[in-house]
């Protein structure tokens, strides 16, 4: 069986980029990455050549013949991200072949439902608590608020933040926070960080993302350390080997590996091996799409340590996209798919609407009607 198309699918002008994979014997498989449409879209274009004729089986060897030949087309950017769309649509033809979940592909499950954590951003701040109360409405035992205005204001003014999350989402609800410091012209540095960290304790927050720039790994080395929470953090960060020296340094508490960025599955669960044996907690990021839900859905399954589904709520390219959507349980869990490949069905009419009316998502936003849309 030799891989002779595919087609991409751009229902996003802005971000999210879908490839569907097509074998000589009719099978498809689906990828998706997270990267500015147009950059991806010529990255796509520039790969294909070294990927028409493979074998949808051989998943590593593929991948990194695609790493090894960008070494000076972008490694680690759009060229990283791409990839990783076609790491993925490996991953799912691969299990369609063999007629098995990806979970079990990787190595097995450990769990037949994973726990997920509902995200959304604080902004804006007057609807917060109706947000949450939807969420809690919807089963979600987890939950994670992130960026504007928190980190950009005073220590006062974030804690009334974290005060309001706290009483209305419960005692019995994890909170998470993500300060957003990937966001550009940071400004937030280690001390402000450290004071949040301890203000965010007194709120049993788990855990406390993004607090710092991505490249200050000093200064995540000397957070994670005297921080009372978790410190998370990897978002941004692309292929296996940039993460070597956050582990080797012990800069974060939390890893978070994002596989449509980063490279991929494949690349995640290298990440994931080597944080287990740093002893950090692995939890996927998750900001993108129903294809990179379903990913992580695999490969939580597939881990025996603690870790979340991310679960961006109200983001159609999660929530709308798919002939089935997906959906909580009382438990705040979602099901381990157990058809064949990543176990979801990609529905190609709704990704052309989207194309076809202009859609574009910088950000999602709450409106009152209780919806998410694109923010310019």
């Amino acid at each position: 069986m030799k891989i002779t198309d595919w087609t991409v699918h751009t229902p996003d002008r802005n971000y999210h980029v879908f490839l569907e994979l097509r074998t000589d014997e009719g099978l498809i498989g689906w990828g998706a990455c997270f990267s500015q449409t147009p950059q991806a879209v010529g990255a796509l274009q520039w790969l294909k050549r070294f990927v028409m004729g493979e074998s949808p089986l051989e998943v590593e060897r593929v991948t990194e013949k695609l790493h090894q030949l960008t070494y000076w087309h972008g490694r680690g950017g759009a060229m990283t991200h791409a990839i990783s769309a076609i790491n993925i649509a490996l991953w799912d033809l691969t299990g369609k072949i063999l007629g098995q979940p990806v979970s079990v592909l990787l190595g097995g499950r450990h769990r037949e439902r994973v726990p997920v954590y509902g995200s959304i951003l604080f902004h804006p701040v007057d609807t917060l608590p109706q947000r949450i109360e939807a969420m809690l409405a919807r089963n979600f035992r987890t939950i994670k608020l992130g960026w504007d205005p928190f980190g950009q204001q005073s220590l006062g003014e974030d804690e009334r933040l974290a005060q309001t999350a706290r009483k209305v989402a419960g005692d019995s609800t994890e909170l998470l926070i993500d300060a957003g410091g990937s966001n550009p012209y940071w400004t937030m540095r280690l001390k402000d960080a450290l004071e949040r960290a301890k203000m965010l304790a007194d709120y049993n927050v788990y855990w406390f993302e993004e607090p710092l720039p991505p490249d200050d790994i000093d200064g995540y080395v000397r957070l994670t350390d005297l921080s009372p929470v978790k410190i998370a953090h990897g978002e941004a960060l692309t292929r296996r080997q940039t993460f070597v020296p956050y582990f080797q340094r012990r800069a974060m508490d939390i890893v978070q590996p994002d596989s449509s960025k980063v490279g991929g599955l494949s690349e995640s669960r290298r990440i994931a091996w080597m944080a287990e044996e740093h002893g950090i907690e692995l939890v996927p990021h998750g900001w993108n799409t129903a294809v990179g839900v379903a990913v992580d859905i695999h490969m939580v399954a597939s881990l025996h340590t603690k870790s979340f589904v991310e679960f961006n709520v109200g983001n159609v390219m999660v929530e709308k996209i798919t002939s089935t959507p997906f959906e909580l349980g009382d438990d705040g869990c979602l099901e381990v798919p157990t058809g064949p490949g990543l176990g979801i069905e990609i529905d190609t009419g709704r990704l052309k609407e989207l194309h076809d009316s202009g859609y574009s998502a910088p950000s999602w936003t709450w409106e009152e009607e209780g919806q998410f849309d694109a923010k310019a």
